[in-house]
């Protein structure tokens, strides 16, 4: 008998209405990614996914947002006696010598319940592999959990698991937003509201060459959520100095200002209360509604998360000079310089990024190219 592994998603509380959207994101980055899969399908609360390489497309799969965790598991009939079995052969394969072990089954029963089969697989496991002196742990303290979920007609016995990314699936909001990243907060700040489930347009500001690099990688970072096999990515110059607290107000302003020349209705700002002063965030939000437009700001009540968002990134190197951000200290609502935007919408610079195919210096390269 051939045995199939299945890649199984398990959407969040926040995207179980959203299931139909998660799906079709599935299958968008599996096509990206040169997946190859048979099916995509939903089972009760979880989608299935029969997949040519199960262990590639859980990580790519693993780039969405929407998803409390992913596994790779066996599928069996939700039945007692064959779930205790699988259970019994794929965890004892599983477990090294001496590990403690923790068998957890959730999910819908039939006629027995989840308790009296995580009794019967560990005693089964404890008998069968005592050779190994693997002996059952606690919710508290184990080594390995051996994870089992029933939906009404199957168990999904899990060879592997993995946490997601949460949020709730890209473009679950039928809005595009408009967002801009020119600095660490800023790149978080876009990174949420991708993550947020809002369709995003981005630009990258920057005040020197130098910066740019450091730029690149950050979009390299978050350009992957977008579920966009191709993205257009524009870059603008703005000749503002990079000293000094209330410099870094009027670039931020000066950002804005040019946020609002596109035509997106909304525009997500990198904003924070923890971080700017009530006086300058009123004044952005005043300013954004006199021009008819609608503020999204993703920052607001993230505190600590601030910094899990970075690791999970893969910026962890930045958090030293967020910390150093994060101190600005000023009540300061300066004034743009129209000069300054101006010229810097005449820098504009659009280049096509292809999700797998251009890296840092890629991007680097391409907007060298008319400098």
């Amino acid at each position: 008998m051939n045995e199939i592994s299945y890649v199984v998603v398990f959407p969040n509380i926040f995207s179980k209405n959203k299931i139909p959207q998660l799906i079709k994101n599935i299958k968008k980055i599996l096509k990206i990614k040169n997946q190859k899969y048979n099916s995509v399908k939903r089972d009760g609360d979880i989608i299935l996914v029969d997949a040519d390489d199960p262990v590639f497309a859980s990580s790519a799969i693993n780039l969405l947002f929407g998803i409390e965790k992913i596994a790779i598991a066996r599928q069996v009939k939700n039945d007692f006696q064959n779930i205790v079995s699988e259970i019994t052969t794929i965890g004892g394969n599983l477990l090294l010598k001496g590990e403690k072990f923790l068998v957890k089954v959730e999910g819908i029963s039939k006629g027995f319940l989840v308790k009296d089969v995580e009794i019967a697989a560990t005693s089964n496991i404890i008998e069968k592999k005592s050779n190994l002196g693997a002996h059952p742990g606690t919710d508290e303290n184990f080594d390995k959990l051996l994870y089992t979920f029933l939906t009404k007609n199957y168990a999904y016995i899990c060879i592997f698991s993995d946490i997601g990314k949460g949020g709730i699936p890209y473009e679950s909001k039928k809005q595009q937003t408009i967002c801009a990243v020119y600095d660490e907060i800023s790149a978080v700040s876009c990174y949420e509201t991708i993550k947020q489930g809002y369709d995003t347009k981005i630009i990258v500001c920057f005040r020197q060459e130098s910066e740019l690099m450091n730029l690149v990688k950050m979009i390299n970072q978050i350009i992957p959520r977008l579920v966009q096999e191709e993205i257009k990515i524009e870059f603008y110059n703005l000749k503002i100095n990079p000293k000094g607290n209330k410099n870094y107000l009027i670039y931020v302003n000066s950002i804005i200002e040019i946020l609002l020349s596109f035509s997106n209705k909304r525009i997500s700002l990198s904003l924070s209360p923890l971080i700017f002063s009530g006086n300058f965030i009123d004044s952005v939000l005043y300013h954004i509604f006199s021009k008819k437009k609608i503020p999204i700001i993703p920052l607001t009540g993230v505190d600590n998360q601030l910094f899990l968002e970075v690791k999970e990134m893969g910026l962890e190197r930045s958090i030293s000079k967020l910390e150093k951000m994060i101190s600005i200290r000023s009540n300061d609502v300066p004034k743009i310089s129209k000069t300054d935007i101006e010229f810097a919408l005449k820098t504009k610079k659009e280049i096509s990024v292809k999700l797998g195919v251009n890296n840092v210096h890629d991007i680097l390269d391409s907007l060298n190219e008319d400098h």
